[in-house]
């Protein structure tokens, strides 16, 4: 199938089979469409939590808008946005980066300079808006690696994010939560949404050509 044929396919499912796992394997497919996603900088200022464990599930389901989503998905990723930048994180960016391409360390420095100075003269609360932008790239991307293996998934921000930083400890390693992704298989007898016609705006209103 094409891509435009699985994003036809996908809808945020409702309602999952418990019963039903996503392999592994297929589960790093899907992390690595979001690890390869583009960022700012390229920076990658975020990290994402996979969530199997059917305790810590039953736990964040606290704050959860649809919490039997959460409960009986097969894995919950949790797109979670550094909560502010730093020099020393962006120095360890682009240390990595020049290790990589076996360049010298500090080739970049011009650059790095200039974004240093750019956010040294913000906020933290403008940090975090600016980092929690870059997940749902990321997000996008894992949606539609999900479509084309035919896994079914249902981004939410109804969710409780300092229940769910608490529960996995993000504050100790300078994450907040922004957004989750639960993966898995639909309850076709529960799920109301899955036996209704996709619905959009018509293209000829959703794009203004010039």
């Amino acid at each position: 199938m094409s891509l435009i044929e699985d994003l036809q396919w996908r809808h945020a499912v409702k309602a999952y089979d418990p019963t039903k796992k996503v392999a592994a394997e297929d589960v790093e497919k899907i992390l690595e469409s979001a690890r390869l996603a583009p960022t700012s900088s390229g920076l990658q200022p975020f990290r994402v939590i996979v969530v199997e464990n059917q305790d810590l599930k039953d736990k964040m389901v606290q704050g959860a808008l649809n919490p039997e989503v959460m409960r009986d998905c097969s894995h919950v990723l949790v797109f979670a946005a550094w909560d502010s930048y730093s020099d020393e994180k962006i120095d360890k960016v682009y240390d990595y980066h020049t290790d990589v391409r076996e360049l010298p360390r500090g080739r970049f420095s011009s650059y790095t300079d200039q974004i240093k100075m750019i956010y040294g003269a913000q906020t933290p609360k403008e940090h975090f808006e600016h980092t929690a932008k870059q997940t749902y790239i990321a997000l996008g991307l894992a949606m539609a690696q999900a479509a084309e293996l035919k896994i079914d998934s249902t981004p939410a921000e109804g969710f409780s994010t300092s229940i769910v930083d608490e529960i996995l400890g993000l504050k100790e390693i300078g994450l907040k939560s922004v957004t989750l992704l639960y993966l898995g298989y639909r309850d076709t007898e529960n799920d109301w949404l899955s036996t209704m016609k996709k619905v959009r705006i018509p293209m000829e209103e959703f794009v203004i050509r010039k």
